[in-house]
């Protein structure tokens, strides 16, 4: 098997050091990252600038440029032969919920699957991981299984992993999206020359956090798999769409 490997917390974060390593020893691993950290990036795709790849390691590259950018440019020019899955991992922190709005790592992956591969993104939940070989072992067992699994070609898996000790994980459980409040509001401040500055505020809490999403398993000591459909297409508003377009007309 042959993986690309990306993450949105740039090439030295522990988190991919860790899952790059477990890999390396089942497949063929290239791994393309961030030269900084990109979280909260998104889908964002740079096209007013060159990419600079730069060698860091064996099979590894850092790109200044998005989560996006790295798995692009390692699909359409870096690579030779096609990898067999893309995975986005092991982030820094929980992808649940409207999360998954921002996320590089989910980004990441999302690329791989508009390129038409396999993709994984894989997240360890909490801001600071003390326990990233869970969520090592959680790929590593789900893996070899991937190549059976029946989801179509617009379809990523989002898995977060509580941050415990294996010993202590409950098991694996499919969810939903979960929801959060409205994010906290933006923090104004001065800069040093007195201007006005603003930093964006913490996420909003929970709302949305029963039984079968994504926080709930978290919350239990499960871990999530969440299939994302990337076909945004909201089909079911299609036919009352159309019906408000014949009223405005």
């Amino acid at each position: 098997m042959k993986i690309l490997l990306s993450n949105d917390d740039g090439y030295f974060a522990l988190g991919l050091g860790m899952l790059r390593e477990a890999l390396q020893s089942v497949a063929e691993v290239v791994t393309v990252a961030p030269s900084r950290d990109y979280s909260g990036a998104s889908n964002s795709l740079t096209l007013t600038a060159p990419l600079r790849l730069s060698e860091r390691g064996d099979q590894l590259y850092s790109v200044e440029g998005t989560p996006t950018d790295c798995v692009h440019l390692a699909l359409t020019g870096l690579l030779d032969t096609a990898p067999d899955v893309v995975i986005a991992g092991i982030n820094a922190g929980a992808n649940l919920g409207d999360d998954v709005i921002y996320s590089g790592t989910v980004a990441a992956a999302t690329e791989g699957r508009n390129l038409g591969l396999p993709a994984l993104a894989v997240s360890c939940c909490s801001s600071n991981p003390q326990h990233y070989a869970s969520a090592v072992t959680a790929v590593l067992q789900l893996l070899p299984k991937l190549a059976t699994l029946k989801i179509g070609t617009d379809t990523i898996l989002n898995i977060n992993v509580p941050d415990l000790p294996w010993a202590e994980i409950k098991g694996f459980q499919v969810t939903r999206l979960g929801k959060r409040h409205h994010a906290e509001p933006v923090i104004k401040q001065k800069d040093p020359r007195g201007r006005d500055i603003y930093w964006v505020g913490p996420v909003g809490d929970t709302l949305d956090a029963g039984p079968g999403t994504d926080f709930h398993a978290i919350e239990t000591g499960y871990i999530s798999i969440t299939p994302l459909h990337i076909d945004l297409t909201q089909y079911q508003a299609m036919k009352s769409t159309e019906l408000w377009l014949q009223e405005c007309d």
